[in-house]
């Protein structure tokens, strides 16, 4: 898409892209998770994202929870960054395909084969989906996945860990900057 059809086609929404964020527009690191194309995509997003909270957000807490959502959110726009930066990206799937990560992390934790469970073959389906159907943002899922299941790990961290409380709400945190760095790093390289 050449830049003037593609300022038109982006400047009244909040996807991302690295055009976008070299002119300074770096909100969509964020915003972008917010904006979906079509019915179809944001139904599944929220279906996903809902159904994951109801698993685990009361074991965590909505701090927790949405820090673990947040950084997946980033992780997911840095890894759509990375691997598509002209690509016109969008969805909350960075996000939920973090919280699908950091849940099977948390079932692996407490000996438990995420496979045998719906949330396990929901996580292959989507991966499978991922990496055949054109136009998906595979940096952005991985991106997502890869983050929430770092996060996981000490958010879901099994209590006979005896892992302190607020390492779940530091590692979101310090990885959320991290993120922004590389972003900022590889956007003004």
């Amino acid at each position: 898409m050449s830049v003037s059809n593609f300022e038109a086609v982006s400047s009244n929404n909040f996807v991302i892209s690295k055009y976008l964020l070299e002119q300074g527009e770096w909100y969509r690191l964020i915003s972008c998770g917010f904006v979906h194309f079509g019915l179809f995509h944001v139904a599944m997003n929220m279906m996903l994202a809902y159904q994951l909270g109801q698993m685990f957000e009361p074991r965590i807490g909505s701090l927790r929870f949405g820090l673990l959502y947040f950084a997946s959110l980033l992780g997911g726009s840095v890894g759509a960054l990375m691997l598509s930066p002209n690509a016109i990206t969008g969805g909350a799937s960075g996000a939920v395909f973090g919280l699908m990560a950091a849940a099977v992390v948390g079932m692996r934790q407490e000996g438990l084969n995420p496979l045998r469970s719906g949330l396990g073959l929901t996580f292959a389906i989507n991966l499978a989906i991922t990496l055949t159907i054109p136009g998906i943002s595979i940096g952005g899922h991985f991106g997502g996945a890869a983050v929430g299941a770092i996060c996981g790990v000490v958010a879901l961290a099994p209590s006979r860990w005896r892992m302190p409380n607020w390492l779940a709400i530091v590692v979101p945190c310090l990885i959320s900057a991290a993120l922004i760095y590389v972003a900022v790093s590889f956007v003004n390289a």
